[in-house]
């Protein structure tokens, strides 16, 4: 017989507690993504194969780098979401699960602060 009240029980199992937050974040990412991805785009396709000359100029400019970071540090966190999410629901194994959890983490961590250093290293010269 267990003195454990109901809620006792349940506590620590799922992902009830952190989930409306990602939930929220995922919203709020998506709706930053429409205007930072159309800013992006443009200065991006006006570089697109025109040489690195052109690529200096365009990023050189503060304005289209600081686009450029937050699109992609904004875009690489909200991948990681999606992932993270259908890992989630869908690998049951719990080994499998963190590996691919921290595989997820791990690649789109390290993908998101290439790309922003690559940015940085353009508008600094």
């Amino acid at each position: 017989m267990s003195f454990r009240t109901d809620r006792k029980r349940a506590t620590g199992l799922g992902r009830a507690g952190g989930a409306a937050r990602e939930w929220w974040v995922t919203r709020v990412e998506s709706a930053l993504l429409v205007p930072l991805g159309l800013l992006f785009i443009f200065p991006f396709a006006r570089a697109l194969g025109q040489g690195p000359a052109v690529v200096r100029e365009v990023y050189g400019h503060w304005f289209n780098a600081i686009i450029a970071v937050l699109f992609l540090g904004i875009a690489f966190h909200h991948l990681m979401l999606g992932v993270k999410s259908v890992i989630d629901d869908y690998v049951h194994h719990q080994g499998w699960r963190v590996g691919l959890l921290i595989g997820n983490a791990l690649f789109c961590g390290l993908a998101g602060v290439a790309g922003i250093f690559a940015v940085l290293k353009i508008a600094l010269g």
